[in-house]
């Protein structure tokens, strides 16, 4: 399974290559599938993601949402703008302080994402009951601690991409 990659992986158990093998299958498919959806909604795949986050968390200023995303705020900048010119999102002041601009989902926009959604949900809990509440907290676990990983390596190369410029 090692077939394309530069890796060597001579200690790890079968399991362990297998379950290497599903995760980058896994995380090519999901990128995929969100272009997909991004297409339809005419944006790309990064600000559709952007906007999920901002969906989920509300209001947040371009600072918050570089935070959130793991983006350089030059970048979010950018995508928050294509999000207000496709009507996505919009700016308004901070009602704590009138200096800062935050965003937020345009209202009734997410009406057209969700439904795109709705079928990989049902999936995804059909998925989900396989499992007990035990084997579904160690699932939890190991997504956690990829999710955490996977920021802690933009940062890498955020950092590394900043000292290339020095």
């Amino acid at each position: 399974m090692s077939r394309g990659n530069s890796f060597e992986f001579n200690d790890l158990t079968p399991s362990q290559h297998a379950l290497l093998y599903e995760l980058r299958q896994n995380s090519a498919r999901a990128v995929m599938l969100h272009q997909l959806i991004s297409e339809k909604l005419g944006l790309n795949a990064t600000d559709h993601k952007c906007l999920d986050f901002l969906n989920r968390t509300g209001p947040v200023t371009a600072g918050q949402l570089a935070q959130l995303t793991g983006l350089t705020t030059g970048a979010v900048t950018n995508v928050i703008d294509r999000l207000e010119q496709a009507g996505y999102v919009t700016r308004d002041k901070d009602p704590n302080d009138r200096r800062r601009v935050v965003v937020k989902p345009a209202e009734g926009r997410s009406a057209q994402i969700s439904p795109l959604f709705q079928s990989v949900m049902q999936s995804t809990l059909q998925i989900l009951s396989r499992y007990d509440e035990q084997q579904t907290a160690l699932i939890l676990e190991f997504i956690r601690a990829c999710n955490e990983m996977t920021l802690a390596e933009m940062e890498k190369l955020k950092s590394q991409a900043d000292s290339d410029v020095d």
